[in-house]
């Protein structure tokens, strides 16, 4: 079971886009799934990437306020994957009528559901607050996106700050 720090170790700036060109939703979860093509920890990116589809074909992974969290559990992942995505004039999520500003993929083995839930739910407390939100929207660069994101999750957990340079 994952413990304090739960997102460290899922954050590099190679999996993350600041600048997310697509607008619309499929050609969106490519962009930003594609980050994680050639990571050692998924076997299959085109497997995942059909799952990831097809859950989001059984319902919307829009969390309101801006926010979506893809996901797929999988087998085509070995351990939790994410890539996270972000597009200032948002991206149209048609399946729920709404613009999308923060895109975050996650993959995780199908054996691995509480972690996952861990993740989802720290995830989830950080980006209820609007506050927290707008930082994310206003990180300059993957690096201060990752340090921003471990700042808040230490807070959000009552850790205290997260060691600067944290990855």
């Amino acid at each position: 079971m994952l413990m304090a720090g739960t997102l460290a170790p899922l954050l590099v700036p190679e999996r993350i886009t600041l600048n997310v060109q697509s607008t619309q939703r499929t050609a969106a979860l490519y962009e930003v799934a594609g980050l994680l093509d050639g990571h050692p920890a998924v076997t299959d990116f085109q497997g995942f990437y059909n799952e990831l589809l097809a859950r989001e074909r059984i319902d919307t992974t829009c969390l309101g306020n801006g926010i979506a969290l893809p996901h797929a559990r999988t087998e085509h992942v070995t351990r939790i994957v994410m890539a996270v995505g972000r597009s200032d004039p948002g991206v149209y999520f048609d399946n729920s009528n709404q613009t999308i500003r923060l895109i975050f993929v996650l993959g995780t083995p199908k054996a691995n559901a509480g972690d996952y839930l861990q993740i989802v739910g720290v995830l989830c407390r950080i980006l209820k607050d609007a506050a927290n939100r707008d930082a994310l929207l206003h990180a300059p660069t993957a690096g201060d996106f990752i340090q921003t994101l471990l700042d808040l999750e230490s807070r959000v957990l009552g850790l205290g700050p997260a060691p600067r340079g944290a990855r």
